[in-house]
């Protein structure tokens, strides 16, 4: 009687190579019944085509066989991973060939008749082994991995050390994620390192700001379109998720993702298949979709702004980024790190900022989160005496406006303009929106975040 897997058990997977077509059916019929996936050849060439050293199964082979023997197949195995289990099967065995064979790395060798509850135990023991030696790879591989990351997701605080270990597990298993924080946390950087510390890291990293996108244009961002499918559609153009294939789609701010929108990208996500616009055929897709949302989405879903479904969707895994102000502690190593980078980038000297400057770092709220931190960091790199105090910049003593206003980077000079530029629009227009739009050349939505963003509210325009 051959005897089962008991069905909690991952199922041992096997390699079997048997040049007679007879024994080689009957064999895996014996594999089969006992709950193991067998994959069988019929010559030894064929079956290295499926190894790396990354193969999580056992192969089992004849010796004696037209070209490439069994013997040959052991040796080619060991080079590709000697910790590889194979078990070599033959009636022509003898002291000296097992010797041989234990040599080449052989892991067992079994002589015919061979009985099936001989074979299926030394096979079991066999892929229990292997099973050690990859989870093994997969500790050393995470804490090689840790010990990296540490340096990208800059942090000591208790919270982060558990951001980077959750980054880890899920970049060894991917499943769709998404990635909660406020803005300027670094959900960006979240992904990415996601992305890159997974087997799809040297794939396209396909980052799409769902926020940044006109409602008309969303369908023919994503999904491409065939040449002809409307008009202005001049030639054949491939979406972002399709130019995602085989690496990660990044959908940044997907709370914007328009609702008549969100049940296609449900369907994508099931069903891993999409069809471009103007066409009639499916594409197949190999995808890893990681979401980020500055919002509660459950919450979102409740209030019917964000579609149920498509949170439960994402709600396998989900991170959550803290906010500056829930690590304070973190503070004066992420402003090392910024100023160090930036004195670099700028040919600058950094001179470390005083006990009174850590502690100010440490006591600030931080609003802006990490992004603003970085700003102050780079500003303190740049700045001239006396504003080369984060004291200062941080609004903790007295400097003169001029002063401030003298070190503002570009990035604060755009937001400035932009904040006026809208101001005096609705001004001009006595706060008639669609002229507004229309003279700064902005969709609706844009408009709305960026009013959003720079505290500008409407009704302070009306007449």
């Amino acid at each position: 009687m051959i005897n089962q897997m008991p069905g909690n058990e991952v199922r041992p997977h096997v390699l079997l190579i048997d040049d007679e077509s007879a024994i080689r059916k009957a064999t895996r019929q014996w594999l089969s019944l006992a709950g193991m996936n067998v994959d069988d050849f019929s010559n030894a060439r064929d079956a290295l085509e499926r190894l790396d050293a990354n193969a999580n199964l056992v192969v089992v082979s004849d010796i004696k066989m037209p070209g490439m023997d069994g013997m040959e197949l052991a040796r080619r195995c060991n080079l590709i991973d000697p910790d590889l289990p194979v078990l070599l099967v033959t009636a022509h065995g003898d002291v000296r060939m097992a010797v041989e064979a234990m040599r080449n790395g052989v892991y067992d060798f079994i002589e015919k008749p061979v009985e099936p509850e001989l074979l299926i135990d030394r096979i079991q023991r066999a892929w229990e082994k292997r099973q050690l030696v990859m989870e093994n790879r997969k500790l050393k591989r995470m804490v090689d991995r840790g010990a990296s990351l540490e340096n990208r997701i800059i942090g000591r605080s208790p919270v982060m050390a558990q951001l980077r270990q959750q980054i880890l597990m899920l970049a060894e298993t991917p499943v769709d994620v998404v990635i909660n924080g406020a803005t300027g946390t670094g959900k960006e950087l979240v992904a990415r390192s996601l992305h890159e510390w997974s087997r799809r890291a040297e794939q396209p990293f396909v980052a799409v700001n769902c926020g940044a996108i006109p409602e008309t244009l969303f369908e023919s961002e994503l999904f491409g379109h065939e040449k002809g499918a409307f008009t202005g559609a001049g030639n054949k153009r491939i979406g972002k998720i399709e130019y995602a294939q085989g690496g990660t789609l990044f959908l940044d701010e997907i709370e914007s993702m328009p609702l008549n929108f969100q049940i296609k990208l449900l369907r994508v996500l099931q069903e891993r298949k999409l069809e471009r616009i103007g066409s009639n055929q499916e594409i197949d897709l190999d995808i890893w979709v990681i979401a980020a949302t500055k919002i509660d989405l459950q919450q979102a879903s409740l209030e019917g702004a964000f579609r149920e479904d498509l949170y439960y969707r994402f709600n396998v895994a989900e991170l959550f980024i803290p906010a500056l102000a829930d690590r304070r502690e973190d503070a004066p190593l992420l402003f090392d790190y910024f100023a160090r980078k930036a004195a670099y980038q700028f040919d600058r000297n950094y001179s470390e900022p005083s006990e009174d400057d850590l502690t100010a770092l440490m006591q600030f709220d931080w609003p802006g989160n990490v992004r603003q931190l970085k700003n102050i960091a780079e500003r303190y790199v740049l700045g001239m005496a006396p504003m080369r105090s984060v004291r200062a910049m941080l609004g903790q003593s007295e400097e003169p406006p001029e002063a401030e206003e003298a070190v503002q980077s570009l990035s604060e000079q755009v937001q400035q303009f932009e904040r006026q530029a809208i101001i005096q629009a609705l001004r001009k227009n006595s706060a008639n929106v669609q002229a507004v739009m229309d003279e700064l050349q902005l969709p609706r939505r844009t408009l709305n975040n960026k009013m959003l963003q720079y505290g500008i509210r409407r009704k302070d325009y009306l007449n």
